[in-house]
């Protein structure tokens, strides 16, 4: 696209703010004011999980409580945003709210927040909806997002590399043990993509992480598939003082 041609879309359609719709200096960011209210993840956080926490690196693995209780089916994990304030708002307009478009820079803060799992030769999956829902909804958000970390990263992206069998109710409001115990058998390997992961290492891709129960099932479905170890990767992680 030539420079003219920019500029004159730029006055048709000037760049606005993700958050609120104000003008902004480019195109998919954030105000000054929203970029302040978006509680991005920095600093210490649990290498299993990526919930940020107090105190400072001292060389060793850290992990939350969480996590040392109920040690993960996963390598590492880590999330880009808490969910809460300007964070969850994106995320439910992203979800629910047919703005699709909020994917790519989230693909963006996402690959900045896991750059340290990134490896040349992974395989990016995304959390698979059930048909139902994705019929409903037209498209699975955590599709989307693998799909742009995938232009990011430059690695494979296989969409469809899970499956949700059983359409499972919403997980709100249960407990971790209640939210493991529905999804227990609820997710498997695609069979003919089964191939696609053996012996390789899979990034699983999700909008948010409450207990993990979800993408706990991804990962035990992928290991017994073959794949090689498994890397968690979300766009916001539920803290329990959110």
């Amino acid at each position: 696209m030539s420079q003219r041609i920019q500029t004159a879309v730029a006055l048709i359609y000037p760049p606005r703010c993700l958050g609120c719709g104000d003008l902004t200096e480019s195109d998919f960011g954030l105000c000054g004011p929203c970029w302040r209210e978006t509680p991005f993840i920095g600093g210490v956080v649990c290498e299993s999980c990526g919930v940020p926490l107090p105190g400072a690196a001292d060389g060793h693995r850290i992990e939350c409580d969480d996590c040392m209780k109920a040690p993960r089916p996963w390598s590492d994990g880590r999330a880009a945003l808490l969910y809460d304030g300007k964070a969850r708002a994106l995320i439910l307009a992203l979800k629910h709210g047919d703005r699709p478009e909020l994917a790519r820079p989230a693909a963006r803060w996402m690959a900045q927040a896991g750059s340290d799992l990134i490896q040349s030769d992974m395989l990016i999956a995304p959390v698979p909806l059930h048909w139902s829902r994705l019929l409903k909804r037209r498209y699975n958000q955590s599709a989307l997002l693998a799909q742009h970390l995938g232009r990011q990263t430059g690695l494979d992206v296989c969409p469809d590399l899970l499956v949700r069998r059983v359409r499972t109710p919403v997980l709100d409001g249960k407990t971790a043990a209640e939210r493991a115990e529905t999804l227990s058998d609820a997710i498997t390997a695609h069979p003919k993509r089964r191939k696609n992961m053996q012996g390789r290492d899979v990034l699983l891709v999700d909008d948010v992480m409450t207990s993990g129960a979800t993408l706990t099932a991804c990962a035990r479905a992928c290991l017994a598939a073959g794949a090689n170890h498994i890397f968690v990767l979300v766009l916001a992680r539920v803290a329990k003082d959110a």
